[in-house]
């Protein structure tokens, strides 16, 4: 449960947050995504309130959460289909077939995601991402699943998005990712934003 959290982001700024688990790290994201409604407070994301102007704030944020949320009997090409259409955006093949080469399924796009392997499900949510260009990241436990080559393309896409003008959140238990990435670290403690000092806080 958050109480209180208070954070500001600025352009061109990658912030990574830290926590113990059900420190409301997740809720934080899905908030700032409008997935969830916030009881109380306000927020907003380049402009745009996140209660009243959600359909603005959706349009530049891109979350990437715990689960990969990809379609099992549709191919990789067809799951970054389906999302364009979803967020009223045009389906461009050519598009769709240099986004999933970028992450390393170009071979892959004809094929049906079921039979992915977490790594390579992990990639298309990424591909999907990227597709859709978002100004704000917001990625949950982001290099969960990858090996090194699919970390590099995940803070590959961190600096592109940051060097446009637009901003960065990541949730991460790697500490030492965390100082190694981030511009900011803070730490999510007991529902508040604190900043984050090497050994302050035990993360779970």
């Amino acid at each position: 449960m958050l109480k209180g959290a208070d954070l500001i982001v600025g352009r061109g700024e990658t912030i990574a947050i830290l926590g113990k688990n059900g420190s409301g790290k997740t809720t934080l994201l899905r908030i700032i995504a409008t997935l969830l409604r916030p009881t109380r407070g306000s927020g907003a994301v380049f402009g745009h309130r996140l209660s009243g102007d959600e359909d603005a704030v959706r349009g530049r944020v891109g979350l990437l959460g715990h689960t990969n949320a990809i379609y099992p009997d549709l191919t990789a090409a067809e799951n970054l289909g389906f999302t364009l259409r979803m967020m009223g955006r045009p389906v461009e093949p050519r598009a769709v077939e240099t986004t999933l080469a970028s992450v390393g399924l170009g071979a892959h796009a004809n094929a049906r995601t079921r039979g992915f392997s977490a790594g390579m499900q992990r990639r298309l949510a990424l591909a999907r991402l990227r597709v859709l260009e978002p100004s704000l990241l917001l990625l949950d436990e982001p290099y969960s699943s990858l090996d090194p080559d699919g970390a590099e393309i995940v803070t590959g896409m961190i600096g592109a998005v940051r060097n446009e003008g637009g901003a960065a959140i990541f949730i991460t238990h790697d500490i030492r990712r965390a100082e190694d990435i981030a511009d900011r670290v803070v730490a999510l403690d007991d529902g508040r934003i604190v900043p984050w000092t090497t050994g302050a806080l035990v993360a779970e």
